[in-house]
């Protein structure tokens, strides 16, 4: 049985959330490989609305166990306040399992973040500042808390201490901020340990051993593809690997495990932060897109930056990711353009450039140039099957899928649950 990756195709909130919940009741087991709380999915299920930022989006079928693997890293307060919230509202949170080898974020990774990124002043980098880069900074420097750290107080008591030795240099002779106290630290994580035991599992085992059972096993990356820390817009990106190279290294489930990857793409492009971004739209067409696409950041309540669909960006994502499909969101917002503007490719220096520069400055000065397709006015919501689509929004799939370099197997046409055109099944 497959193992699936399901990706954001360009800078994230691209709407993976909708798509893991469409596939959620063929799913067995759902899983997050990294990022923490930085990201966010919204889920639309009947009339209820779900904001997850840290729960893998399977938390919401019943029938799926929903994974926090060993990539990811946890803040638990924000675990506990995300679950308390669903449970509150009925759901059952009972079979997450969560990796004894996930980092967790403490409180001064929060406060090294908040502190760093205003330090930076203008050349700040745009974080949600809730210590997810100085945690993943920990964990490659080897004095990282692990999930597993909490049940072995001496280990714990060890590790922060090493871990405060620096930081604590850094936060009161260059940031002018009171040291932290290692023991006050320890006994805050500690208090964690028992709520979170039932949940820790050598997940790694557990998901091997699904997929030799023949269960079907979802891979749910956060953010996107332009903000992989190695493949993304550098710096202005996230700190680990949400491509489909970081689903096996932070699940533990090996390459040749996985069967398609699906990146999810919106019908236009958003961007939250700092950072370039071609097609950025300042008139009345960005304001309408953040509008009608209700384009706030679900994790940091921030408006998200607007533009036109630029296929440059999601030909890169097929390729860096390995694409198999695309999950075309969002089509219904452009409901009502007479014109619909396309990137195709940019100008850069006078010349025609018809593939992502490796250059960040290349990119920084890249110019769109602009095709522009027919756009339609028929309200789309209630289309079931592709033919029951607007002829030019057809024309309109058809040539993304073309421009894109992977076939568009289904099309979000609303927010509900239901608002999906399935083309051909994912599984």
């Amino acid at each position: 049985m497959p193992a699936l990756v399901l990706l954001g195709a360009q800078w994230g909130d691209e709407g993976k959330g909708k798509a893991t919940d469409l596939l959620g009741g063929s799913v067995d087991y759902v899983v997050r490989y990294q990022g923490g709380n930085n990201a966010g999915h919204t889920v639309v299920v009947g009339d209820q609305k779900y904001a997850l930022h840290l729960l893998p989006s399977g938390i919401l079928t019943p029938e799926c166990t929903p994974v926090i693997g060993n990539g990811v890293v946890v803040d638990p307060s924000v675990l506990f306040s995300e679950l308390n919230g669903l449970n509150e509202r009925g759901v059952d949170t009972s079979k997450l399992l969560i990796s004894g080898n996930a980092h967790i974020i403490t409180p001064y990774n929060v406060t090294v973040d908040k502190v760093t990124e205003r330090f930076l002043g203008k050349r700040k980098i745009g974080t949600t500042g809730r210590g997810i880069g100085p945690t993943y900074a920990d964990k490659i420097n080897r004095v990282g808390i692990r999930v597993q750290d909490l049940y072995d107080e001496s280990i714990l008591t060890q590790k922060v201490e090493a871990a405060l030795d620096g930081k604590n240099q850094l936060l009161t002779k260059v940031f002018n901020r009171r040291a932290i106290e290692a023991s006050q630290i320890v006994e805050e994580l500690l208090t964690y340990a028992d709520r979170l035991a039932p949940y820790v599992a050598d997940t790694v085992l557990v998901l091997n051993k699904a997929l030799e059972d023949n269960k079907v096993v979802l891979f749910e990356g956060g953010q996107g593809t332009l903000l992989d820390i190695d493949h993304g817009t550098y710096p202005f990106v996230t700190s680990s690997n949400p491509t489909a190279g970081g689903a096996c290294t932070g699940s533990g489930v090996g390459p040749t495990k996985i069967s398609r990857v699906i990146g999810i793409l919106k019908a236009y492009t958003t961007r939250v932060g700092a950072g370039p971004f071609p097609t950025e739209l300042f008139d009345e067409d960005g304001a309408a897109l953040r509008r009608i696409g209700g384009e706030r950041g679900v994790t940091t309540g921030r408006d998200r930056r607007c533009g036109w669909f630029d296929a440059v960006i999601a030909r890169y994502a097929t390729r860096v990711n390995g694409l198999t499909d695309f999950f075309l969101t969002k089509l219904d917002v452009l409901t009502g353009w007479e014109e619909i503007p396309v990137c195709v490719a940019y100008e850069i220096d006078g010349k025609r450039v018809e593939e992502l520069p490796y250059s960040q400055t290349d990119f920084h000065h890249a110019k769109p140039i602009y095709e522009t397709l027919p756009g339609w006015s028929e309200d789309i919501t209630k289309a079931k099957s592709f033919s029951d689509l607007p002829k030019n929004a057809q024309a309109y799939v058809k040539a993304l899928e073309e421009m894109s370099g992977a076939p568009i197997s289904a099309i979000g046409v609303g927010p509900g649950r239901t608002e999906t055109i399935e083309i051909n099944s994912f599984i």
